[in-house]
């Protein structure tokens, strides 16, 4: 019956249920290494529900707490029996970590009131509680325990924009002095377009000469070009330190040759000097690759003919050559642009406090400050800029011109 069945399909269904076999494996591939940690990321960038479950009932009085005045007893009874809780449980760590990222000095707070707490079976807790620290007293600490309270916020996407939600429920700007990611924002879409340009300016004559060179030629020309993908991105980053530190291979070379003086060696690295030059350096054949498998699509005698129409080379040039090369170029420079946001290692290693692009504070919330819902709304932001660039070149350029070779 199996066999009746298998023979009885049509042939074409037959060959799509063969390709989907094939492309199975791929797709589950992508699903775990990447579409599952993508959908990870972003959900914890809007969904934190420790304070929560840690301290429920004290957050669904507040629900009924007019804001302005202290709340009630009943309040602070659940409170402090819910903090006494979270310190037996050993949870009460991570409810201080959220509250404090919100509002700073409220860890301190709640280890000092649950530590005095200890013992303490009857109230009135409003006045034990005051009396232990004075933030108690405030309103605004009662606003940051209801705002981190939220299982689903936006309060992570705020953050990463510089903003901060006031107790009236309205948005406003961070102090001067807590604006940190948005400069960084800027300061990694400026880096990279600075990167992408250089490429272009120094890949397309590289390009331009492997598919106008003989074969022979072209290969060993291919191979220069493709040397830094046989080398690890850690080597190739630690021997750009060696070459522009101050004590370097050329600042060394400037001195021998007098264009700089012993005393005035130029710092080139641990800035963003060596950001730049690094990250270039690293992608410059991202860029070369695209325009190199355009160019040499385009026939030499077009330049000829245009010569012969009387045509200058630069007109020619401008004219024939350039247009025809365009999907390469935009191409490369869509690879290298994205490419660059996301750099990380570079950066941390030459970069400095200088050159620090976004990548690295995600980075630091991940592995340091362990504020993974920060890093992932500021992953998601990454992640929406690309799309943006991404669906503006298929507006005006269109995908289908990508040249990929």
């Amino acid at each position: 019956m199996a066999g009746s069945l298998r023979f009885s399909l049509d042939p074409n269904r037959r060959a799509q249920l063969r390709a989907l076999g094939l492309v199975a494996p791929l797709a589950i591939y992508i699903g775990i290494t990447f579409l599952a940690p993508l959908g990870t990321m972003l959900t914890r960038s809007v969904y934190d529900p420790v304070v929560a479950d840690v301290l429920p009932e004290t957050l669904e009085l507040l629900d009924e707490w007019d804001g302005n005045t202290l709340p009630s007893e009943a309040v602070f009874s659940a409170a402090a029996e819910e903090i006494k809780r979270a310190e037996a449980e050993r949870t009460l760590g991570q409810v201080a970590g959220r509250v404090n990222r919100v509002q700073g000095g409220l860890r301190s707070v709640l280890t000092r009131t649950a530590r005095e707490l200890r013992g303490t079976e009857q109230g009135p807790w409003r006045e034990s509680m005051t009396a232990i620290d004075s933030a108690w007293a405030d309103p605004e600490t009662w606003h940051t325990i209801q705002i981190t309270g939220e299982r689903f916020t936006t309060r992570h996407y705020e953050n990463a924009l510089d903003l901060r939600r006031l107790s009236d429920g309205s948005l406003a700007s961070q102090p001067v002095e807590r604006r940190i990611y948005l400069k960084l924002f800027w300061r990694t879409l400026l880096v990279s377009t600075v990167i992408t340009l250089l490429c272009l300016l120094l890949g397309y004559p590289i390009a331009h000469l492997i598919a106008r060179s003989p074969t022979g030629r072209a290969n060993w020309l291919l191979i220069l070009v493709l040397v830094p993908f046989w080398t690890s991105l850690l080597v190739r980053t630690t021997s750009w330190i060696v070459l522009l530190q101050t004590q370097g291979v050329l600042n060394d070379l400037m001195v021998a040759v007098g264009l700089i003086s012993e005393e005035g060696r130029v710092a080139m690295v641990y800035n963003m000097t060596g950001t730049i030059v690094a990250m270039t350096h690293v992608l410059l054949p991202f860029m070369v690759l695209p325009l190199y498998s355009v160019m040499r699509g385009i026939p030499p005698t077009y330049m000829h003919a245009a010569a012969s129409l009387g045509a200058t080379p630069l007109q020619a040039f401008l004219r024939v050559y350039w247009p025809q090369s365009l999907p390469g170029v935009g191409a490369g420079g869509l690879l290298v642009f994205i490419l660059a946001i996301g750099f990380y290692i570079t950066p941390a290693l030459v970069g400095g406090s200088d050159g620090q692009l976004i990548s690295n504070m995600i980075a630091y919330h991940m592995q340091t400050s362990l504020n993974w819902g920060l890093a992932a709304a500021l992953g998601g932001v990454l992640l929406v800029g690309v799309m943006v660039l991404y669906l503006l070149y298929e507006r005006l350029v269109g995908v289908e011109r990508m040249g990929l070779g």
